[in-house]
């Protein structure tokens, strides 16, 4: 018998949030730590803890990579698990540059075996298949990782990665989606559960899941609310979007699992 679907939400700050998104049904709490110069924040601590005291998990990460670093914000934070999400595609290479991120995965399993390691495979938009060689990573992280993600990093029609994803060296809240051809073969070859991200909100989660059979759905930009201009709001959910994100996502489960 399989687990439910895995439905986690970014980026939740406050324990008020984290509560309102719990009752509407989200498994993963997921938080940012923006800095290492300001890694100490109260408000994220005390989400933490709030969630500690539910059935839910609290998920972290961590825009910094100094080892030393995340051991005191993980002696701080002591989250349930943590989320990497470094632009391996653009910046590292599968024959052998990603080995340090490897080793520091390795050294916080070691020193933190209670928390559970997520990294993020970027995965080229919609149109783009192959242009990122998203399986070969996965395959060099997975005996250090507990769980895959899927994002989405923006290339050009070259195959080379821009510039400047919205968060310089990381892939993430594009609001565009990966492309899901490469995101269910990332599922079918992975020995981890795989929780698909990437530009997923109420009115495409559904198709999302019966196309790539994740064992989780992820939202972010797409739970987001939006400013007088229409676009999303870092750290501010709307809760509308969250409680159809709920729904289509179990609508889809009672198909994809039974």
């Amino acid at each position: 018998m399989k687990n439910n679907i895995i439905i986690q939400i970014y980026e939740v700050q406050t324990p008020a949030e984290a509560e309102k998104l719990i009752e509407l049904g989200v498994d993963h709490i997921g938080s940012v730590i923006v800095s290492d110069l300001e890694w100490r924040v109260p408000v994220v601590k005390e989400t933490v803890n709030w969630i500690a005291s539910t059935n839910s998990k609290s998920s972290l990460i961590m825009l910094f990579s100094e080892l030393n670093n995340i051991f005191r914000a993980l002696d701080y934070y002591r989250p349930d698990m943590l989320h990497f999400c470094e632009d391996i595609a653009s910046r590292y290479s599968i024959y052998g540059n990603c080995e340090d991120l490897i080793q520091l995965q390795q050294n916080i399993k070691e020193r933190f075996p209670e928390i559970k390691l997520m990294r993020s495979i970027p995965i080229a938009q919609a149109g783009m298949k192959n242009r990122v060689t998203s399986i070969e990573f996965a395959r060099m992280f997975e005996p250090v990782s507990d769980y895959f993600l899927t994002d989405t990093l923006l290339v050009k029609s070259s195959g080379s990665a821009l510039k400047n994803q919205p968060v310089e060296g990381f892939v993430g809240i594009t609001g565009r989606t990966c492309d899901w051809d490469v995101a269910a073969d990332l599922v079918k070859s992975s020995s981890i559960p795989v929780i698909l991200a990437g530009g997923l909100g109420p009115d495409n989660v559904f198709d999302g899941i019966m196309r790539v059979c994740p064992a989780g759905a992820d939202s972010c930009t797409g739970t987001n609310s939006l400013d007088f201009k229409g676009r999303p709001i870092r750290f501010q959910k709307d809760l509308e979007k969250v409680r159809r994100f709920v729904e289509e996502t179990r609508k889809a489960e009672k198909i994809v699992i039974g």
